[in-house]
């Protein structure tokens, strides 16, 4: 199927690139009084040194309307990948930009994907959807059923090193995210079901966390398939998690990149994501 516009928000840790026909459209994020425009001009270390100094609860916002409908411009096909609907109003801002583009343009067909997710994921699902993009006998109308199908086979894993911010946003106390810190006890979660970032046990030190995540990659039946680590401030850990997997599944085709705001935000400094298919 040709001429398909992929397009994700700035969670997807990656870029605009016309050469896969991907376009991304950034979230917003606030530290303070100041907005930070989560895209390839974000100056990642003025940004969490801001955050790391402020005393307020940072927020994100979704892309406008109006950033979806400027990325839907000219397209007659798309499909949209967002952020999961269970963190932030993405999915349902890009929703209401399909129903605006398609009152104008009434033959256009758009897919929106709630991807449950975030971060390394959304890269995974992605490269599934070229996959699936390359069968010439693909209808348009069986495109969002195949995408749910391979969705079923794709994970998200975390770990985090600091709980400061989950701390300013009430998610955890300040008692726990100060004591987490001063034992150096990192976070393992995942992106539930419903979308939303579920904890799942906890480990002291970065070498035992990180043989957890193999671990826990396991449990969710890993075989070697496709692996997208990416990383906040903290490439060495993610360089030796890909080594872990090599030394098991040695034909594994593993990515290290590093994160973009929205992801940081969430992550902070020294937090790995890997998203992961069976």
């Amino acid at each position: 199927m040709e001429n398909v516009r992929l397009i994700v928000d700035s969670s997807a840790n990656t870029l605009t690139d016309p050469s896969r026909g991907l376009e991304v459209v950034p979230l917003t994020l606030t530290i303070g009084q100041e907005n930070w425009l989560d895209d390839e001009q974000l100056d990642m270390g003025a940004f969490l040194g801001k955050m790391e100094a402020s005393q307020e609860a940072g927020k994100t916002a979704a892309p406008s309307i109006q950033r979806w409908l400027d990325s839907l411009e000219g397209c007659e096909k798309a499909v949209i990948v967002t952020i999961t609907s269970g963190l932030s109003g993405t999915y349902s801002s890009a929703l209401q930009a399909r129903d605006i583009y398609l009152e104008t343009h009434p033959h256009a067909q758009i897919v929106v994907v709630d991807s449950r997710s975030a971060g390394p994921e959304l890269e995974v699902i992605l490269e599934g959807i070229e996959s699936i993009l390359k069968d010439d006998k693909l209808r348009f109308a069986d495109l969002e059923a195949r995408i749910a199908e391979y969705r079923t086979k794709t994970h998200l894993l975390f770990v985090l090193q600091s709980l400061r911010n989950l701390s300013l946003n009430g998610r955890v106390s300040p008692a726990v995210a100060k004591i987490a810190g001063m034992m150096k006890i990192n976070l393992i979660g995942t992106a539930s079901v419903d979308g939303a970032l579920q904890p799942l046990t906890k480990a002291r030190g970065m070498k035992k966390a990180l043989r957890e995540l193999v671990k826990q990659m396991k449990e969710e039946k890993y075989q070697g398939g496709r692996v997208v680590i990416d990383y906040c401030e903290n490439e060495a850990d993610a360089e030796k998690l890909k080594e872990l997997l090599l030394a098991e599944y040695p034909e594994a085709e593993i990515t290290i990149r590093p994160m973009l705001g929205l992801c940081s935000f969430y992550a902070e400094r020294g937090g790995l994501m890997v998203g992961f298919h069976n």
